[in-house]
């Protein structure tokens, strides 16, 4: 008995998830009802529909955020204007106040930079204030002047002046300060009203907006209902015609006229083709048979020639075989010949070596030289 491992069992629930998975996607891809080039219809309505509702919300909210933009784009203006407007009556103001109570010559030094001081010159010692009375001279003192009483007085009346000028100025001042307060506040007063009533626009708006989204998506479903309703019968009447012109039509009842080709009696439709008639058969086996003939006469043939060239080579072979017989047998005889003539000769050659070894031991050896060399001549 096999033990099943973890690695085992998941690999077949893999290989399950897998079968399952192809075996939905068969189902949904060779469903020819529900199947339009291999996508997935209602998928895609969902899809569309989803798309259009998540449109026009984005819209909606889109048109909020434009309104609170252009209300806060309109505050931010009124508020710029009023603080420039502020600016410029203060600096405006503070120009006034300068041209009015500042002017250069009540300032005391005004009398070391006075353009027209030369102009202004006195002549000689005319009374106590006389420039020309210089310290050398000893002719004045400090607080010795005539006209210091007067002089004294008129600078309180002066301080006096500007104290109450100043303390006017103040309470203007805090008076315009106060008024801008108030004003601020009852401006601040009136951005709180209208953002309140932005809110409760806003409010109204995304209640609308809902609203008509429901009622949209209402009226979606309905129309979607609607138009599977009608598509279905749509197919089922389609599918009805269909079925009745394939019965009726030429492709099941197998017409052969339908393979007429318009190029000729010679040619057919191919995709329309039902297979030959009779005669054409009848003519196509008397073709086969005829050519099953004649290749039977060609193997005949071949074989006769075939026969005809073994015969040829079995004579050739023999001629050849006989041939090299006779020559063997020639040469037998040559060497026959050849071997007799030989032993003849062999046979004299020992009878004349014998001979001369006989004469040679008879014979002295002069005599043997002379009867030599005698024979010789």
């Amino acid at each position: 008995m096999a033990v099943a491992l973890p690695k085992d069992l998941r690999q077949d629930a893999s290989l399950a998830k897998r079968r399952h998975a192809e075996l939905c996607r068969q189902k949904r891809i060779f469903n020819a009802r529900n199947r339009i080039i291999g996508g997935d219809t209602e998928a895609w309505d969902v899809q569309v529909h989803d798309q259009k509702i998540k449109e026009a919300t984005e819209k909606a909210r889109h048109e909020t955020f434009a309104a609170e933009m252009r209300q806060n784009d309109k505050i931010m203006c009124i508020l710029e204007n009023r603080m420039k407007r502020d600016r410029k009556n203060l600096c405006k103001a503070i120009s006034d106040f300068q041209q009015s109570f500042q002017k250069p010559e009540t300032r005391r030094e005004f009398d070391l930079s006075d353009p027209l001081a030369l102009k202004k010159d006195l002549p000689a010692r005319q009374s106590d204030n006389d420039i020309r009375n210089t310290i050398s001279g000893m002719q004045k003192f400090m607080g010795e002047d005539l006209n210091f009483h007067e002089r004294k007085k008129f600078q309180e009346e002066q301080n006096r002046e500007w104290s109450l000028q100043q303390q006017r100025e103040w309470k203007n001042a805090r008076a315009e300060q106060k008024c801008a307060e108030a004003l601020y506040t009852e401006t601040r007063l009136q951005f709180d009203e209208a953002a309140k009533h932005l809110q409760k626009l806003e409010g109204t708006t995304r209640k609308a907006v809902c609203a008509s989204v429901k009622d949209f998506n209402k009226s979606q479903a309905i129309e979607s209902v609607e138009r599977k309703k009608r598509e279905k019968k749509q197919e089922q009447e389609d599918n009805l015609t269909e079925i009745t012109n394939l019965l009726r039509g030429d492709l099941l009842s197998e017409n052969p006229q339908q393979a007429a080709s318009s190029f000729g009696p010679h040619r057919v439709v191919p995709d329309r083709w039902k297979g030959m008639t009779q005669e054409q058969l009848e003519q196509i086996r008397l073709v086969q048979k005829q050519q099953v003939q004649e290749k039977l006469r060609l193997q005949e043939e071949k074989h006769q020639r075939d026969l005809d060239w073994d015969r040829r080579r079995i004579q050739g072979a023999r001629a050849a075989l006989l041939f090299e017989r006779q020559q063997r047998r020639q040469q037998r005889d040559l060497r026959r010949a050849l071997d007799s003539s030989n032993l003849s000769l062999a046979k004299e050659q020992r009878l004349q070596k014998k001979y001369m070894n006989e004469v040679y031991t008879n014979q002295p050896t002069g005599d043997y030289f002379t009867q030599f060399n005698t024979g010789s001549r």
